[in-house]
């Protein structure tokens, strides 16, 4: 009786492949209020309101001096959205400015990495109360190619209803702040302010004490060590007024006082140097009280404070790289079988190692799929009789941590070998095995057969 010699899987792949795609699809949705009742009666203001909507409107855009091209003139298409349509006097009302479609872009060659970019804007109020609203967006995006579109974005932040009434929301300024090499502000104007109005909110009078104080910053954002103007109104005429830093709930060490005047407006500065902080607040007292306090008004630290005489700041960058494997191998043997009796013939997969240095969000698949084993004569092994059993191990220090796919049969429709999941953070270094068993039927004709099993990195 003679054996089946070793059938022979053969990889079609190179020793290296790059990643062909990638399984972010980044996506910064902007929200409709709908406005439903549960069997009763819309209030008046609620029946007022309406969903909010995306406007365009001409902005002017100057891109940083080192690009050396000209100002920008195009359209932004921007939303605003609120968390509450119908406030009552003296709610808090937060505010998500979206631009949906930026009027500036890239302006040079160079591709900027994911999560470089920071923005900063303003809300114009009008109508019942009139204000202007700081908002500020978290240090994240999708990668740029050179000359490419910047991403949608949005900002978010806050302001106190003071009034009853129709109070009108629309887009103003916003700047698009880069930290990749060095510290770049892209500020893009409304050309014809104001913009027209995105959303209408209806506020009701609650009845109770309002307290009317309010701040404006001079600037959204700013270098760790940079001051920036506090103006307030409506303050007790010569209290004491704190300004403070904020790091969300926490009151940071960034302090300064002023003095309202005989019309409780002030105007003063305060340094920045925790780059924490997330917004600036004024009260007045010994501590904040949100009845005798403005704010907080949002702000972002977004780079280093100025070079001290005698001492040079330093610059570096991180490049991310590719989704790539490599395996040790292209040719598997596995063990024979004897005719008549059939059964497992037996092996491993060559190791695969994974490499994962883009340094972005995304997750990857690595699946495989293998071809009918043909022999002699044209004899066949279909390929479904092929199984794995996956196994996958994660270097030390890597942030994602490798999954192995399950046991099962490979065929020609594939399967999974290993996987990681999208997260904030991803990357590292990922070895990757899998235990092979092909079913030989009893009487499969005696000889060599071979497939080849495709894998696929995602």
């Amino acid at each position: 009786m003679r054996p089946i010699t070793h059938p022979t899987i053969r990889r079609s792949a190179a020793r290296r492949h790059s990643g062909r795609g990638r399984r972010w699809a980044a996506a910064l949705g902007v929200g409709a209020l709908v406005v439903a009742g549960g069997g009763g009666l819309a209030t008046p203001a609620q029946a007022m309101v309406t969903a909010s909507v995306p406007v365009d409107f001409p902005t002017h855009c100057i891109p940083p001096d080192i690009a050396g091209i000209p100002p920008i003139d195009g359209t932004t298409k921007a939303e605003i959205t609120v968390d509450n349509a119908v406030p009552e006097v003296g709610d808090t009302v937060t505010v998500t400015y979206t631009v949906v479609q930026p009027a500036a872009g890239n302006p040079v060659d160079l591709p900027l990495p994911a999560d470089i970019m920071t923005p900063t804007g303003r809300v114009t109020v009008g109508g019942a109360q009139t204000a202007s609203v700081t908002v500020t967006g978290p240090k994240k995006n999708a990668p740029v190619p050179g000359k490419g579109a910047f991403p949608s974005f949005s900002m978010t932040g806050t302001f106190t209803v003071t009034a009853p009434g129709s109070i009108t929301l629309s887009p103003g300024d916003y700047n698009i702040h880069t930290s990749y090499i060095m510290e770049l502000d892209t500020p893009c104007t409304v050309t014809d302010p104001p913009a027209p109005v995105s959303e209408t909110i209806i506020a009701t009078d609650g009845g109770g004490q309002v307290n009317e104080r309010s701040i404006l910053l001079g600037a959204a954002s700013g270098a760790a060590g940079d001051a920036v103007t506090v103006t307030g109104s409506k303050f007790t005429p010569g209290a004491a007024v704190t300004l403070a830093g904020r790091a969300g709930d926490r009151q940071t060490a960034d302090t300064a006082t002023v003095t309202a005047d005989a019309t409780g407006g002030f105007s003063g500065r305060i340094t920045v140097d925790d780059p924490a902080t997330t917004g600036i607040v004024a009260y007045e007292g010994d501590a904040w009280d949100a009845t005798k306090g403005a704010g907080p008004q949002a702000y972002t630290v977004t780079g280093g404070g100025e070079v001290p005489d005698g001492s040079q700041r330093l610059h570096t960058s991180v490049r991310a790289g590719t989704l790539s494997m490599v395996q040790d191998g292209d040719t598997v043997d596995l063990s024979a079988v004897d005719f008549g009796r059939g059964g497992a013939s037996r092996g491993s997969l060559r190791t695969v190692t994974v490499e994962d240095y883009r340094g972005g969000p995304a997750g990857w698949s690595l699946t495989g799929k293998v071809t009918d084993f043909t022999g002699p004569g044209g004899a066949v092994i279909d390929a479904s009789a092929l199984r794995w059993t996956p196994a996958c191990a994660t270097k030390p220090g890597s942030p994602s941590t490798c999954a192995a796919g399950s046991a099962g049969p490979v065929g020609s429709a594939g399967a999974t070998l290993a996987s990681t999941p999208n997260a904030t953070a991803t990357g590292g270094e990922f070895t990757v095995d899998a235990r092979l068993a092909l079913e030989v039927p009893a009487y499969t004709a005696p000889g060599a057969y071979s497939a080849v099993l495709t894998l696929t990195l995602t």
